[in-house]
Protein backbone atom coordinates (compact mmCIF):
# COMPACT_ATOMS: atom_id res chain seq x y z
CA UNK A 1 0.00 0.00 0.00
CA UNK A 2 2.85 2.41 0.90
CA UNK A 3 4.64 1.54 -2.31
CA UNK A 4 1.39 2.52 -4.49
CA UNK A 5 0.83 5.62 -2.74
CA UNK A 6 4.14 6.60 -3.41
CA UNK A 7 3.51 5.68 -6.90
CA UNK A 8 0.15 7.10 -7.75
CA UNK A 9 -0.65 9.17 -5.12
CA UNK A 10 1.52 12.25 -5.40
CA UNK A 11 -0.93 12.99 -7.91
CA UNK A 12 -4.04 13.17 -5.94
CA UNK A 13 -5.24 16.63 -4.74
CA UNK A 14 -5.98 16.46 -0.52
CA UNK A 15 -4.00 13.02 0.09
CA UNK A 16 -4.34 12.06 3.33
CA UNK A 17 -6.39 15.49 3.86
CA UNK A 18 -9.98 14.69 2.32
CA UNK A 19 -12.01 12.31 3.87
CA UNK A 20 -13.05 8.46 2.11
CA UNK A 21 -16.04 6.47 2.50
CA UNK A 22 -15.88 4.67 5.42
CA UNK A 23 -18.16 1.77 4.38
CA UNK A 24 -15.38 1.66 1.55
CA UNK A 25 -12.27 1.46 4.24
CA UNK A 26 -14.07 -0.94 6.40
CA UNK A 27 -14.23 -3.19 3.38
CA UNK A 28 -10.47 -2.86 2.29
CA UNK A 29 -9.55 -3.25 6.11
CA UNK A 30 -11.79 -6.55 6.02
CA UNK A 31 -10.15 -7.99 3.32
CA UNK A 32 -6.64 -7.08 4.38
CA UNK A 33 -7.36 -8.60 7.82
CA UNK A 34 -8.38 -11.47 5.87
CA UNK A 35 -6.01 -12.22 3.97
CA UNK A 36 -7.96 -12.05 0.68
CA UNK A 37 -6.26 -10.94 -2.21
CA UNK A 38 -6.30 -6.66 -2.89
CA UNK A 39 -6.27 -5.33 -6.40
CA UNK A 40 -5.27 -1.75 -5.16
CA UNK A 41 -6.26 -0.70 -8.90
CA UNK A 42 -9.89 -1.06 -8.26
CA UNK A 43 -9.67 0.64 -4.43
CA UNK A 44 -9.54 4.49 -4.60
CA UNK A 45 -6.58 6.28 -3.69
CA UNK A 46 -8.02 7.96 -0.87
CA UNK A 47 -9.45 4.81 0.68
CA UNK A 48 -5.91 3.44 0.97
CA UNK A 49 -4.81 6.94 2.33
CA UNK A 50 -7.58 6.65 4.87
CA UNK A 51 -6.70 2.97 6.01
CA UNK A 52 -3.03 3.66 6.08
CA UNK A 53 -3.80 6.48 8.57
CA UNK A 54 -6.10 3.80 10.62
CA UNK A 55 -3.16 1.73 10.73
CA UNK A 56 -0.67 4.16 11.99
CA UNK A 57 -2.93 5.35 14.43
CA UNK A 58 -3.69 2.10 15.58
CA UNK A 59 -0.11 2.03 16.91
CA UNK A 60 0.00 1.23 20.31
CA UNK A 61 2.25 3.95 21.93
CA UNK A 62 2.62 5.39 18.34
CA UNK A 63 5.02 4.72 16.16
CA UNK A 64 7.46 7.52 18.33
CA UNK A 65 6.76 5.13 21.51
CA UNK A 66 5.16 7.12 24.14
CA UNK A 67 7.86 6.68 26.90
CA UNK A 68 9.85 9.85 25.56
CA UNK A 69 6.66 12.06 25.01
CA UNK A 70 7.87 14.95 25.91
CA UNK A 71 11.04 14.75 24.85
CA UNK A 72 9.38 14.69 21.48
CA UNK A 73 8.04 17.85 21.81
CA UNK A 74 10.85 19.25 23.18
CA UNK A 75 12.82 18.55 19.83
CA UNK A 76 11.35 21.06 18.50
CA UNK A 77 12.20 24.19 20.76
CA UNK A 78 15.84 23.43 19.75
CA UNK A 79 17.62 26.87 18.29
CA UNK A 80 18.22 26.05 14.65
CA UNK A 81 17.34 23.72 11.97
CA UNK A 82 21.30 22.01 13.02
CA UNK A 83 19.99 21.47 16.53
CA UNK A 84 16.76 20.23 15.79
CA UNK A 85 17.95 17.39 13.32
CA UNK A 86 20.82 16.28 16.32
CA UNK A 87 18.04 16.36 18.94
CA UNK A 88 15.90 14.23 16.55
CA UNK A 89 19.08 11.66 15.94
CA UNK A 90 19.51 11.61 19.40
CA UNK A 91 15.75 10.62 20.02
CA UNK A 92 15.74 8.23 17.05
CA UNK A 93 18.56 6.33 18.33
CA UNK A 94 16.62 5.42 21.81
CA UNK A 95 13.73 3.98 19.72
CA UNK A 96 13.84 0.07 19.27
CA UNK A 97 15.05 -0.60 15.71
CA UNK A 98 11.79 -1.69 13.76
CA UNK A 99 10.48 1.80 15.61
CA UNK A 100 12.98 3.59 13.06
CA UNK A 101 13.15 1.62 10.02
CA UNK A 102 9.31 1.81 9.83
CA UNK A 103 8.57 5.75 9.73
CA UNK A 104 11.61 5.53 7.23
CA UNK A 105 9.19 4.47 4.84
CA UNK A 106 6.24 6.92 5.68
CA UNK A 107 8.54 9.93 5.88
CA UNK A 108 9.81 8.47 2.38
CA UNK A 109 6.28 8.92 1.48
CA UNK A 110 5.65 11.78 2.68
CA UNK A 111 8.46 13.39 1.36
CA UNK A 112 7.57 12.76 -2.40
CA UNK A 113 4.14 13.39 -2.10
CA UNK A 114 5.50 16.89 -0.94
CA UNK A 115 7.39 17.93 -4.05
CA UNK A 116 4.55 18.38 -6.11
CA UNK A 117 2.80 20.20 -3.77
CA UNK A 118 1.45 22.97 -6.52
CA UNK A 119 -0.64 20.54 -8.16
CA UNK A 120 -1.54 18.17 -5.18
CA UNK A 121 -2.06 21.10 -2.11
CA UNK A 122 -0.41 19.07 -0.04
CA UNK A 123 2.50 20.67 1.43
CA UNK A 124 4.69 19.41 4.25
CA UNK A 125 2.52 21.41 6.70
CA UNK A 126 -0.71 20.73 5.41
CA UNK A 127 0.81 16.92 5.43
CA UNK A 128 1.55 17.03 8.97
CA UNK A 129 -1.73 18.44 10.40
CA UNK A 130 -3.54 15.52 8.61
CA UNK A 131 -0.85 12.97 9.46
CA UNK A 132 0.18 14.26 13.70
CA UNK A 133 -2.95 12.73 15.06
CA UNK A 134 -2.00 9.23 13.35
CA UNK A 135 2.01 9.51 14.44
CA UNK A 136 1.52 11.00 17.54
CA UNK A 137 -1.76 10.22 19.12
CA UNK A 138 -0.88 10.15 22.73
CA UNK A 139 -2.69 10.11 25.55
CA UNK A 140 -1.00 12.70 27.69
CA UNK A 141 -1.11 15.03 23.99
CA UNK A 142 -3.32 17.79 26.45
CA UNK A 143 -3.33 21.06 24.96
CA UNK A 144 -3.48 22.62 21.92
CA UNK A 145 0.33 24.16 22.32
CA UNK A 146 1.37 20.72 22.46
CA UNK A 147 -0.80 20.09 19.63
CA UNK A 148 0.85 22.75 17.62
CA UNK A 149 3.99 21.36 18.84
CA UNK A 150 3.41 17.98 17.36
CA UNK A 151 2.52 19.07 14.34
CA UNK A 152 5.59 21.03 14.27
CA UNK A 153 7.95 17.90 14.89
CA UNK A 154 6.04 15.90 12.20
CA UNK A 155 6.57 18.75 9.35
CA UNK A 156 10.45 19.08 10.63
CA UNK A 157 10.70 15.38 9.43
CA UNK A 158 8.89 15.92 6.48
CA UNK A 159 11.12 18.92 5.21
CA UNK A 160 14.53 17.56 6.87
CA UNK A 161 14.32 13.96 6.42
CA UNK A 162 16.92 13.60 4.11
CA UNK A 163 19.37 14.72 7.11
CA UNK A 164 17.67 12.68 9.27
CA UNK A 165 17.37 9.60 7.60
CA UNK A 166 19.77 9.70 4.87
CA UNK A 167 19.17 10.68 1.32
CA UNK A 168 18.45 6.68 0.37
CA UNK A 169 14.96 7.45 2.26
CA UNK A 170 13.04 8.75 -1.12
CA UNK A 171 14.18 5.35 -2.86
CA UNK A 172 13.17 3.04 -0.28
CA UNK A 173 10.21 1.53 -2.20
CA UNK A 174 12.65 0.37 -4.85
CA UNK A 175 14.90 -2.39 -4.77
CA UNK A 176 16.53 -2.93 -0.58
CA UNK A 177 17.01 -4.98 2.04
CA UNK A 178 17.46 -5.22 5.86
CA UNK A 179 19.75 -7.14 7.39
CA UNK A 180 19.83 -7.88 11.06
CA UNK A 181 23.53 -7.59 11.21
CA UNK A 182 25.57 -4.00 11.77
CA UNK A 183 27.67 -4.70 8.33
CA UNK A 184 23.82 -4.13 6.60
CA UNK A 185 23.02 -0.51 7.97
CA UNK A 186 24.44 2.74 7.06
CA UNK A 187 24.97 4.97 10.12
CA UNK A 188 24.23 8.83 10.16
CA UNK A 189 26.85 10.78 12.09
CA UNK A 190 25.89 13.72 13.45
CA UNK A 191 28.04 15.20 16.55
CA UNK A 192 28.64 11.98 17.47
CA UNK A 193 24.83 10.35 17.64
CA UNK A 194 23.78 7.91 15.22
CA UNK A 195 20.90 6.67 14.18
CA UNK A 196 20.70 3.19 12.17
CA UNK A 197 18.96 3.56 8.47
CA UNK A 198 18.62 0.84 5.78
CA UNK A 199 21.52 0.37 3.74
CA UNK A 200 19.99 -0.38 -0.16
CA UNK A 201 21.52 -3.34 -1.86
CA UNK A 202 20.24 -5.57 -4.44
CA UNK A 203 16.98 -7.61 -5.18
CA UNK A 204 19.19 -10.73 -5.85
CA UNK A 205 21.07 -10.49 -2.69
CA UNK A 206 18.57 -10.20 -0.05
CA UNK A 207 15.32 -9.93 -0.72
CA UNK A 208 13.00 -8.20 1.43
CA UNK A 209 8.99 -9.21 2.23
CA UNK A 210 6.84 -7.17 4.30
CA UNK A 211 3.52 -8.96 6.81
CA UNK A 212 1.46 -6.11 8.00
CA UNK A 213 -1.41 -7.36 9.82
CA UNK A 214 -3.91 -4.91 10.77
CA UNK A 215 -4.74 -5.35 14.66
CA UNK A 216 -3.99 -3.23 17.61
CA UNK A 217 -0.64 -4.16 19.18
CA UNK A 218 2.79 -3.51 20.30
CA UNK A 219 5.24 -2.97 17.21
CA UNK A 220 7.96 -5.71 17.18
CA UNK A 221 11.03 -6.41 15.00
CA UNK A 222 11.98 -10.42 13.96
CA UNK A 223 14.98 -10.86 11.63
CA UNK A 224 14.88 -14.14 10.18
CA UNK A 225 17.84 -16.18 8.36
CA UNK A 226 16.64 -18.55 5.31
CA UNK A 227 18.94 -21.04 4.64
CA UNK A 228 17.68 -21.61 1.16
CA UNK A 229 18.62 -18.08 -0.31
CA UNK A 230 21.22 -17.50 1.94
CA UNK A 231 21.60 -14.40 4.55
CA UNK A 232 18.04 -13.12 3.56
CA UNK A 233 16.19 -11.13 6.16
CA UNK A 234 12.25 -10.64 6.35
CA UNK A 235 11.07 -7.65 7.97
CA UNK A 236 7.49 -8.58 9.96
CA UNK A 237 5.75 -5.35 11.34
CA UNK A 238 2.82 -7.35 13.56
CA UNK A 239 0.18 -5.57 15.07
Amino acid sequence: MLSFVNQKGSSTEGIFRKSASIKSCRALQKKLNCGDTVNLNEEPMLVISSVLKDFLQNIQGSIFSSSPYDKWLDVIDQGNEEDTTTATQRQLVQLPRANVIFPQYHFGLFYNIEQPSSSNQMTAYNLSVCITPSMLCLSNSGSSENFTKQISFIQFLIENCLKIFGEDITCLFGEMSVSSDNSDITDITDNSEKVAVIKEQSLESEPVRMTMFYKKGQLQYDAMTSSRMGPSTDLSTVF
